[in-house]
């Protein structure tokens, strides 16, 4: 590794130990909270004894930071960037480039939201993150219990359980640029036995750029109930339904002169999401060393969208439906006082249809403004998907300081693929293709060893690796929706190796965590253009390495600091590309395929980093001041390393007032510098046309909290 890489570790393992230093001979006001997690075993552990990195945003983070978007929560956890690409819309990058690839498990109280095959990169979402009770972030590869799509990371979004007594709580917001939200939470006991809770939350903005609404309409239910002693269940009922508008990419003179400028008008580039999710996890204490879990589940998803990346050379609007059902399994024993069993079995039965519609798009001065059906369907097919996942683990406490772990899941997925389309429709007409595959059924399958090991170096003090193999199958619109690549049902399963070294350390008022991980990818599906055709293919190996580190600090009683950074080095190591170049950017046209082995990956940042330092002063305890510091570091905006983006810094200002125990008063100003930033810059290989997202620019929004 560089140097980059080197630097900051020895520097904050200096702080650690200076820090160590200064506390260990101080008695604690209070006692440690331990930090539990439940996503690695779908039961509580503590965090200091799990083999894998894992950062944990409590109930007290999320009131504190009011998320209007969930880049604003979750961009605080070292080495995870989520960008906003208008309303909720986002991408992810954890150990990965800023990218729409289907490398991340986002789960609702650890069940996904979605069957594998039908990822969303603007999944977030679908879960109503601002009224949840915790969320977990796991960074690379899952354990055992979890398959494909677990290879950059896994969020998981966890409810808040029915409250023992009657509550209510609502919050109103308002602020820049039309936004206005209102959450509503209403929870008590229905019986002796059984609590529930439900929670509403009603968001509708303007958006900072022209045309750019977003409403949104979600809702949950929660009924806790005590079946027996030894028997608990918790029902739970999610709805979500989100309309935005498109929001546009901008040249370079539209961004540094016009950033407010939306491509977009009406409803061009729109997304209508609607996603119901309903779930009892049934939890039985067989004995006192064992459980039974039960996770029967319900989805119902329906998708419409405009694809904005199609406008220019292939319009069309299009419709995803689907439904699942199915079951989560696992058998928990506890062996001896060394060992413990986990083992379980996953189900997911999908159905779905897809259908896409030609459009003809009308611009005026550059801006798209309306569109019209042509009547041509160029897609219309079923893929029903099954999966069958079981698995196992075993933890093996060896001695009083170390622990093992060893996992081996196994995953084989069936697509039923039929097409509806009659014969008779052309696939091609002129130089367009919408090739159709013929009725087929796919498989694949995976065999995927975890293996990890913790050392208690102390009592505070944790060494561990992990060793995981992860993967992905293809999405069903990149086998069956190819558009003009040929022999799509040919796509291999992305292939994933992580291994990871970490550190930890907790202190009276202090934790740090390190992080170095090596991830490994093969056989990853892109996209690319080929003569005003976009194509998906495997290519090649890429290979990801960075630090993490996260410390969180209290200063003194009125002052705490929390901060985060990652440095990275993403590479191609073996990495076949269609180059294509026309003129002007070329002074001949050039169509070939190259290989970009031991180029950066594109639109990877070299550096991530934030910090925030809250203020909770003694003489008006009531009153919490908070600034946020956050960085993305330059990365490349192609695979031909030709341009780059220079990456930002960005300033957030957060206020709470408590005013009594029914009232608080909150306040965020974001983009305090109002920093002309981009949220996400690309171009296409060949071209140097570079797209700019603008970023929110200053921004304030103002609420009330009433609590009753």
């Amino acid at each position: 590794m560089s140097k980059a890489i080197i630097f900051p570790f020895c520097v904050l393992s200096f702080i650690s130990v200076s820090a160590q230093a200064e506390f260990q001979d101080k008695n604690a006001k209070e006692q440690q909270v331990e930090v539990m997690v439940v996503t690695s075993s779908r039961q509580q552990q503590q965090l200091k004894l799990l083999a894998e990195s894992v950062a944990v945003l409590s109930e007290e983070d999320i009131r504190k930071v009011s998320p209007g978007h969930p880049a604003d929560l979750l961009n605080r956890v070292a080495g995870v960037h989520v960008n906003d690409l208008g309303g909720e819309g986002h991408m992810t990058a954890i150990r990965q480039p800023i990218s729409t690839s289907g490398v991340y498990l986002f789960l609702e109280d650890g069940l996904p939201t979605r069957p594998t095959g039908f990822f969303n990169h603007n999944g977030l979402y679908e879960i109503d993150i601002p009224q949840s009770g915790r969320v977990e972030v796991t960074k690379g590869p899952g354990s055992a219990l979890y398959g494909s799509d677990a290879i950059g990371g896994i969020f998981n979004i966890l409810t808040k359980a029915a409250p023992l007594s009657r509550e209510t709580e609502l919050s109103l917001e308002s602020g820049s640029d039309g936004w206005n939200r209102g959450l509503i939470a209403v929870g008590a006991p229905v019986t002796e036995q059984s609590a529930a809770r439900w929670d509403l939350n009603w968001t509708k903005s303007d958006g900072f750029r022209e045309n750019a609404g977003y409403d949104r309409l979600s809702s949950s239910l929660r009924l806790d109930q005590d079946w027996s002693t030894a028997t608990k269940i918790k029902y739970l009922a999610s709805f979500g339904k989100i309309d935005q508008s498109g929001v546009s990419a901008l040249n370079e003179q539209e961004y540094l002169q016009r950033p407010k400028t939306n491509y977009y008008s009406g409803d061009i580039a729109f997304r209508d999401v609607q996603a119901l999710r309903l779930s009892a996890e049934i939890r039985h204490q067989w004995s006192d060393y064992s459980e039974l879990m039960l996770l029967p589940f319900y989805r119902d998803n329906k998708s419409s969208l405009m694809p904005s990346w199609m406008l220019s050379y292939d319009p069309v609007t299009s419709q995803t439906e689907f439904y699942s059902m199915g079951l989560l399994a696992q058998w928990s024993s506890q062996l001896s006082d060394q060992l413990q069993w986990i083992s379980g079995l996953d189900y997911d039965y999908s159905p779905a249809r897809y259908s896409e519609w030609q459009i003809t798009v009308q611009r005026q001065n550059g801006i798209y403004t309306a569109y019209e059906k042509t009547g041509r369907l160029h897609y219309d097919f079923d893929a029903d998907q099954s999966s069958v996942s079981p698995y196992s683990q075993l933890q093996w406490q060896a001695t009083a300081a170390l622990s093992l772990t060893a996992g081996v899941r196994y995953d084989y997925f069936n697509v039923d693929y039929r097409d509806l389309l009659p014969a008779s429709v052309p696939e091609t007409i002129g130089r367009s293709s919408w090739l159709r595959p013929d009725n087929t059924n796919l498989s694949y399958q995976a065999l995927s060893p975890k293996l990890g090991a913790l050392y208690q170096l102390s009592a505070r003090q944790q060494l561990y690796f992990n060793h995981r193999h992860a993967f992905r199958v293809p999405s069903v619109g990149q086998v069956f929706r190819p558009g003009s690549t040929t022999n799509s049902t040919g796509l291999e399963p992305v292939k994933a190796r992580n291994s990871e070294l970490g550190w930890r350390l907790q202190g009276q008022n202090y934790s740090l965590d390190l992080a170095y991980y090596q991830l490994d990818i093969k056989d990853d599906v892109v996209s690319y253009i080929d003569s005003n055709e976009r194509k998906v293919t495997n290519a090649g190996h890429t290979r990801h390495q960075g630090l993490e580190a996260a410390l969180v600090w209290a200063l003194t009683d009125e002052w705490k600091l929390g901060s985060g950074f990652t440095v990275t080095a993403q590479k191609y190591l073996d990495f076949q590309y269609l180059y294509s170049c026309f003129p002007p950017a070329c002074a001949a046209p050039v169509t070939e395929t190259r290989n970009f082995s031991g180029f950066d990956v594109g639109k990877a940042p070299e550096q991530l980093a934030n910090a925030n330092l809250s203020y909770n002063p003694a003489y008006l305890q009531a009153l919490q001041l908070e600034l946020e510091w956050q960085k993305v570091g330059a990365y490349f905006t192609d695979e031909t390393n030709t341009n780059s983006y220079q990456g930002h810094q960005l300033w957030h200002l957060r206020a709470n007032y408590q005013y009594n125990q029914a009232l608080r008063l909150y306040a965020r100003l974001m983009n305090l510098s109002d920093k002309l930033y981009s949220t996400y810059t690309s171009n296409q290989v060949g071209s140097s046309a570079i797209e700019y997202r603008p970023g929110m620019p200053r921004s304030l929004f103002v609420g009330i909290n009433l609590s009753f």
